[in-house]
Parts: structure tokens; sequence; C-alpha cells
């Protein structure tokens, strides 16, 4: 079958499994989602086996250490993400929520209801958590879900569908409310893109490629997601103990995700007194450091070699952070209004005017005032799991969980008013 007819097989199916995930109820969406969770963990052997393969295949291309830590599966990660299924099953359900009403003075009741997108597409790379999370938060939202992972975690995706489509036929739903592309070519990414009429929205969850891809080509509406070129910003005013403990799990307790700190900002007056702590501490959680022409003068130090423009814009998503000196709190804004991505951004101050000041003047999804940048997080915000984090102005913004996979119906109540 061709990438064309195969994929408008899967868009036609997603569309009659979508009519059905979108009436269900409550209780039967949850049932579900546990029957989910419960074949994950099931079946996590076969899910460990397949991820061998791709961690196999990964290695022998050269995949740095980073990456294959966000494709690595353990029977920690597996019950992780089962709990996570489980959190967004005991969450509330926004379908049907009564946003607002009105009644208008010829009679009319209108109410603003929160109804299914319908089909959401994810289009994502090596992730194979992504899969687990994507499939539970469209189905307690009330959307059917086209998956495509990347070919790097393939093997995996393909397992952890299984089990999910089998946790779902187990509660007698479609399952085909979840689906995954196995064709990872791009010539199918390509043509999922155009699947308009099928797909109600598009959601590209990696790296600035696969996003700007997204972007450029498809025809179906898209939520931009994931790019995440974030800062802690040093004020002059910073407790030096905070700051080393917030950049350094910022910074070092994954790399490899897009809420980790790429550049590190100094206030000028306390960088002598405070670099040589921050920078000790990096470089033992195993940081190299690129730094500014002040930064390297104060350090004296060979390892930290000098810092490019393009270090400046770039997400490493590795062990690898720029480090800068600027003179005030407004240049430390304006270099994150110039590099940022509109991800998530932090402040360590003990001033209060300071806090405001950047909470107000730098424009992101999350803005922190004395803690890590890594909080960007739909488990940590209380949504369970997350669809990826939106970094656009319109209709979601920052981690997107259920309400955000929704959208608006107007219901309008009359006794045969015309106009």
């Amino acid at each position: 079958m061709s990438n064309p007819a195969m994929l408008h097989e899967l868009g036609g199916r997603a569309k009659t499994a979508s009519k059905q995930i979108a009436v269900a109820s409550s209780a039967v969406k949850n049932s579900a989602l546990e029957l989910m969770a419960h074949t994950l963990v099931e079946k996590q052997d076969d899910i460990l086996t397949a991820n061998r393969l791709d961690i196999e295949q990964a290695t022998a291309n050269g995949m740095n250490r980073s990456l294959l830590d966000r494709l690595s599966l353990t029977p920690a990660r597996i019950s992780a993400m089962a709990d996570g299924i489980r959190q967004v099953a005991a969450l509330g359900d926004p379908v049907g929520e009564i946003i607002e009403g009105s009644l208008r003075p010829n009679g009319l009741r209108i109410q603003k209801t929160r109804v299914p997108l319908g089909v959401v597409g994810i289009i994502y790379e090596a992730r194979p958590n992504v899969t687990s999370d994507a499939a539970a938060l469209c189905l307690k939202s009330g959307n059917a879900a086209i998956l495509r992972g990347g070919k790097e975690a393939l093997h995996s995706n393909i397992a952890i569908a299984e089990a999910l489509r089998e946790g779902l036929s187990a509660a007698k739903l479609p399952a085909d409310c979840v689906q995954l592309i196995k064709d990872t070519s791009r010539q199918t990414a390509a043509e999922m893109m155009r699947m308009r009429g099928y797909i109600d929205v598009l959601i590209p969850r990696g790296g600035t490629g696969l996003i700007k891809a997204v972007i450029e080509n498809s025809t179906i509406p898209v939520i931009e997601t994931g790019v995440g070129n974030c800062h802690i910003y040093v004020d002059e005013a910073a407790d030096i103990d905070m700051a080393k403990a917030i950049v350094v799990n910022a910074k070092a307790s994954r790399p490899s995700v897009c809420n980790a700190a790429e550049t590190l900002l100094v206030h000028q007056s306390v960088a002598p007194s405070m670099l040589p702590t921050l920078v000790s501490a990096l470089k033992q959680a195993g940081i190299a450091l690129r730094g500014c022409e002040q930064t390297r003068e104060i350090l004296g130090d060979p390892d930290i070699i000098a810092v490019t423009e393009d270090d400046y814009a770039t997400e490493f998503l590795d062990f690898t952070m720029a480090v800068r000196v600027v003179c005030s709190i407004q240049e430390a804004i304006e270099h994150i209004s110039r590099y940022g991505s509109g991800h998530s951004e932090c402040i360590v101050t003990d001033t209060h005017s300071a806090a405001e000041a950047f909470t107000s003047r730098v424009d992101a999804a999350a803005v922190y005032v004395n803690a890590s940048t890594r909080f960007t997080d739909g488990g940590e915000f209380g949504m369970g799991a997350e669809i990826g984090i939106s970094t656009q102005k319109l209709h979601a913004r920052g981690p997107m969980g259920l309400r955000e996979l929704t959208t608006m119906k107007y219901i309008v109540y009359g006794n045969g008013q015309i106009r």
C-alpha cells in the first residue's frame, strides 16, 4: 500500500474512532486509561526488548549520550509512564465543561462548552514516553490520536502503541483511538502534514528542524512546541548557594530535555565572586562551558573556550552551556529577547523589584523567580502529563494538558426565537 493510501486509511479509521471517543463518558475513558496503564506494565519485557534494539542501532549510528538518555527505557521509566496515565485518569474531564453562559434579552440561553478537537496528529522524535503521554491525554480529552515517532525509537514506539491499543480494546473502546505510523520516512511525514480533512490539529514535538518543517509545510493547523533555548540570569542581589543549586539543576539534571538551561547570564558586579563557584559546580557535573571574553578573563580557565554568536542561539540538548557576563538586568533581558525561544526563563534574585522587572519584561511561556526551569512540565504543573510545551501565543501556551486539547462550542437554547 502506498504511503498516501496507508495514511488515508489510518485517517479514516481515526475519524470514525474520534466520533465514538468524543461522546464516551468520563467513567469509560478512565477505565480505558487504567487498563492502558496496566497493559503497559504487563508488556514491560516486550517494550524493553524493543527498546534495546533501538538503543543498539542508535549507538551504532553515533547518537550522543544525552539523546541516548532520552531514548532509553528502564523498568522505572515504564512504571513512571504508567503512573502518568493513571494521573491523567484521576484528573477532571474537560469535555462538556461549561466555561461561561449568558441569557440574552430575547430569551436565548448561550453556553460556551468545551469539546474535543477531533483527531490530533503528533510528530515527534526519539522519546518513547511521548507515545504513552500523548495517547493518554488525547483519549481523556475525547480525541483520537495519530502518532508518528522518529525512526530512532520505532521498535519502542510499536511495542508501546500495541500495549496501549490492547488496553483500549479491553475497555471496549476502538483501538483506533490510538494509531502509530510505522513508516518513518520523510515522505510519509510530509504526506501526514497534508492530511487536512482527517487530522484536525498537528503538534510537532522535537528539535528546531522538525518544528520548522511542520510549520512551513503543514496544511493542517499547527501548535508550535518544544524548542527550549532557556536561560538562567543570576542577578546582582542573588544568593550564591541558591544560584548554584538552581543553575546546576537546570543544566545538569537532564541536559537532553527542552526545559534544561542552555545559557548562564551573570551580573558583572557579582561575576568575580560568583562565577568561580558556579562554573566549578557545573564542571563537576560534567558540563563543558563556552564563555564570553569577560567570563574567560575572570576565570582564567583554559578549558572554557570562547563563546560564539551561534552558541547563544543554540539549544545544545547536551553537556554544554554558554556563559555571559552582563552589565545590567536590562542587558540580560535584551539577551533573552534576542536569543530565547519563548520557552522558560529564570532570574535568581533577592530583590522584589528585579523579579518584577524580569517577569513583566521577559516574553516566555514560563518565567521563574528563584526556581529551576526544569519545572516546566505537565506533571510538575499538575496536568498529569503533557502533549508538549507550546511556545506560541494562540490557543495554548506552556505545558499543554487536557484543556489545551479541547476547543469551544456554543450551544444555544431557544423557544422559537427568529431574527
